[in-house]
């Protein structure tokens, strides 16, 4: 015979008001309802009165609809705009403890809350446009920044490849030396090292080196001298003419 009440949540101190909230339960073992003997399966909601569980039908809250977690804009609006809610939980056997599942709300509260958040989703998109737009333009404006710097440092350093080593030390989530909390006070080192990874790379066999399975400490004294002579020619202040 199909035990009364299998999920126990008001033994295990647990009921169905949570202060103003009305609390079901979505079980993990099969019930039945105290009222009028339905079976509840595995899944199904009841809400507990006293120690009595009943199942939505005799706890009058079976016009109700449920909304899972998840949507945090939806969950407030339908809760707002329903005057009958009720908070639903499930017992995790791996935690020990009850976890929100979502709520039950009356569907018109639902459907216009559905609506609302229709509605601003267009002017939600367009303020994480003109986010992403603002990203997009400080960025520019630190990479010509950084090339900015870098011509100070080195000004015999071509202007295309002043651009080139911001551009690439610089990329965004690339990790490299521009994206350093240094390099971004424009530390004149953290800049130095973006130009002689670029001139090792660059102006020096280093790559080649590598691919032939040289060591890369050996690859970069092997090219140390190269690196240096393009490093003191490009730091050499312009002449006034």
């Amino acid at each position: 015979m199909m035990a009364k009440f299998s999920n126990a949540p008001a033994a295990a101190g647990h009921s169905s008001n949570t202060g103003n909230e009305i609390v079901v339960f979505s079980i993990i073992r099969e019930s039945a309802c105290t009222e009028c003997g339905a079976e509840l399966c595995k899944g199904s909601l009841l809400r507990v009165e006293g120690e009595r569980p009943l199942c939505l039908t005799c706890a009058d809250l079976d016009h109700l609809v449920f909304l899972p977690r998840g949507d945090t804009a939806l969950t407030r609006r339908a809760s707002k705009h329903s005057t009958l809610r009720a908070v639903v939980v499930r017992f995790s056997r791996a935690r020990k403890r009850y976890e929100r599942q979502g709520i039950l709300v009356e569907e018109a509260a639902l459907e216009r809350a559905e609506q609302e958040c229709l509605a601003d989703a267009a002017a939600r998109e367009r303020a994480r446009g003109r986010a992403a737009q603002h990203r997009d333009e400080s960025d520019t404006l630190y990479i010509k920044e950084f090339a900015k710097r870098l011509g100070e440092l080195f000004p015999r350093c071509p202007a295309p490849e002043r651009q080139a080593i911001a551009d690439h030390a610089c990329q965004k989530h690339s990790g490299r030396v521009g994206r350093s909390a240094a390099a971004q006070s424009f530390d004149p080192k953290a800049i130095e090292l973006a130009v002689r990874a670029h001139v090792r790379h660059g102006h020096t066999n280093y790559d080649q080196l590598l691919a032939g399975g040289m060591d890369r400490m050996e690859a970069r004294t092997s090219v140390r001298d190269a690196v240096e002579e393009v490093i003191l020619r490009w730091r050499t202040a312009v002449d006034c003419a």
